[in-house]
């Protein structure tokens, strides 16, 4: 009996309330992981792949830090499209399979150990505990501890970032219960989300941080643990990594048959159109065509005709990211419903996909383009019963009709629709006066659209042409990268074109994004400045979420309810990817949810296996 005591008096001081316990390599927001406990590789993976040779990869764009945890600055991973390589600056976190580092290629919302073994935690999601490897080195031999977690946590939340503080909130207490034992107590139950949150935890080393100023911006390249190292850095225009030898987590069923090259050199370019004529002229490997005319008509150069370049166009089932025109709620006067619908029936998509992107693009109608939380018909089910009790706070046609765009037969707006536009912008106090469109206090409608890419220039130009048609003044404003993100981080706009990343398990992003908490924090995305209610009631229903239904139905009325306010002026999507890479690569095969770089190899290296 004195032995049974202590040890319920033991697991009492280690597990709050002596709650249930589950224990796994890894960790399901929903449903069962795809993996089991023994697996040794991921299916889309060549376990053998081999290792070897160098990849040359271009980056858009510069970059002022080697620090992507803060809010000053751009690091290379904050450069458009840098993580699709598969190799960062980024530390390793404690799992891999939801976040930034090392995405799920074939499954939604689930995660696998990386420097955490295992992962434990109570059967009401009010606490975790992660055990790490004790093989877990960072680059310096120096073992990765759960004193390093702890210091992770306790400087993201402090200096890092804010998103870091808004996607872990909820931990109540941090106790490291031994080296290789950390637990985390939530200040609420039910808390599946934020076990995954916390899991994508980047570990920083404790040792090399402390005396440094974390917040500053560096060109020194900060001490990692994963398959790569920084060797040589040019500022804002190079950045070379080199694979570490007897990487410590070379052999971890997560890691097998990807990060196969050597050595890894990225050269950045601010103009695509120069980057370009680069790849061409094969300085470097891969292109990941952004721009549909150049798709088309830019790859009749002699690599391609010959087979030594392949252009691909591979299809995915990734959710797209939400690209539109975001006007600002905070500025007058997008404040209105009204003026934001008008606004968004000038603009011509089938003009626009038909002469300038060579009918490359589908028109996104949702908020998550390409995916199941994308709202489609009328409101039904689950969906209907999360948005009735709001009918009074909601426009009538959200429940009676499906949300649709105005669609044009591509050779200019038809004049039902400029009536609608004008008859919009009357009620909402702008009428014609002379060749413009004034207010009550004599105030012209004008207003600035902020771009930082030159080639959205002839993209956006008929759109202002469509509302200088109604009276409406709409000046492009082209920007360079630095003051660009200064005028984003301050709200300093009053239109800009925006993409927001969506994922296979819409989370605590979606706050940022749309909660009314995030309209007034410095850095912050919610672009929109929307404050609504309902859009606040609804992402709680969201984060709270037990089931993969119960997740899509309140991903679906938030879609829903965001559409019918006209926050922005959704643009356009396409459901694979466009690349071209030199004839010297290869790979199994591309998973549905991941682009999967991380696992290509080089060819001239199986030679020599």
């Amino acid at each position: 009996m004195r032995r049974l005591f202590l040890l319920l008096t033991s697991l009492s001081l280690s597990f709050p309330a002596l709650a249930a316990l589950s224990q796994s390599h890894g960790f399901a927001q929903f449903g069962s992981l795809k993996y089991p406990a023994s697996f040794t590789h991921f299916d889309w993976v060549d376990p053998d792949a081999p290792k070897g040779g160098t990849v040359r990869l271009m980056a858009t764009g510069t970059f002022d830090t080697l620090n992507p945890y803060t809010f000053k600055g751009t690091s290379p991973s904050g450069t458009p499209g840098f993580l699709d390589y598969g190799v960062s600056e980024f530390n390793e976190p404690l799992m891999v399979g939801t976040g930034l580092y090392d995405p799920s290629g074939d499954e939604p919302a689930s995660s696998y150990g990386l420097i955490a073994r295992s992962v434990e935690y109570s059967d009401d999601r009010s606490w975790v505990v992660f055990n790490l490897r004790p093989e877990a080195r960072f680059h310096d031999g120096k073992p990765i501890t759960a004193y390093d977690v702890a210091f992770s946590y306790r400087t993201l939340v402090a200096d890092g970032h804010p998103r870091y503080r808004t996607d872990l909130a909820g931990v109540k207490r941090v106790d490291i219960l031994d080296r290789h034992r950390i637990r985390f107590v939530f200040d609420r139950s039910d808390n599946p989300l934020l076990i995954m949150r916390l899991g994508e935890l980047p570990v920083l080393p404790q040792h090399y941080w402390q005396g440094r100023a974390f917040a500053a911006t560096t060109f020194e390249p900060p001490l990692g643990s994963g398959p790569y190292r920084i060797v040589e850095v040019r500022p804002g225009r190079r950045i070379v990594f080199q694979r570490v030898k007897d990487w410590w987590g070379a052999n971890l069923p997560v890691n097998r048959g990807k990060y196969n090259y050597d050595r890894i050199e990225v050269e950045f370019y601010r103009d695509n159109t120069v980057a370009f004529q680069a790849f061409k002229a094969g300085e470097f490997d891969f292109y990941i065509e952004h721009q549909a005319k150049n798709w088309a008509t830019g790859y009749h150069f002699p690599a391609v005709l010959r087979g030594d370049v392949i252009r691909a166009e591979i299809p995915h089932q990734i959710p797209t990211q939400t690209q539109a025109l975001f006007m600002n709620g905070r500025r007058a006067p997008f404040g209105d419903r009204r003026v934001r619908e008008a606004l968004g029936l000038m603009f011509d998509f089938e003009w626009t996909n038909r002469t300038l992107f060579y009918g490359a693009y589908e028109r996104s109608e949702s908020y998550y383009p390409n995916s199941v939380f994308a709202a489609t018909g009328k409101p039904e089910g689950r969906e209907w019963l999360l948005l009735s009790p709001y009918r009074k706070q909601l426009p009538a046609e959200l429940f009676g009709e499906p949300f649709r765009l105005p669609v044009t037969d591509g050779r200019g707006i038809p004049r039902e629709t400029l009536r609608r536009a004008m008859g919009l912008l009357a009620e909402a106090g702008w009428k014609p006066s002379g060749q413009r469109l004034r207010n009550g206090q004599d105030t012209p409608l004008r207003f600035e659209i902020l771009l930082v890419n030159p080639g959205l220039e002839r993209i956006l130009q008929p759109y202002t042409e469509n509302l200088a048609r109604i009276g409406i003044e709409a000046n492009l404003r082209i920007v360079d990268r630095a003051q660009y993100k200064h005028r984003l981080d301050q709200y300093d706009f009053d239109m800009i074109l925006m993409t927001l990343p969506q994922s296979l398990s819409p989370g605590l992003e979606q706050w940022l994004y749309f909660h009314s908490s995030q309209v007034d924090v410095k850095g912050g995305r919610n672009y929109a400045g929307i404050r609504n209610p309902v859009v606040d009631d609804l992402l709680v229903t969201l984060l709270a979420a037990q089931t993969r239904d119960e997740q899509v139905a309140a991903a679906k009325a938030i879609d829903r309810v965001l559409l019918w306010n006209h926050y922005s002026i959704p643009n356009w999507y396409i459901d694979y990817h466009r690349i071209a890479y030199r004839n010297r690569f290869a790979h199994v095969t591309t998973p549905p949810y991941a682009l999967g770089l991380r696992a290509w190899w080089l060819k001239s290296q199986e030679k020599l296996r």
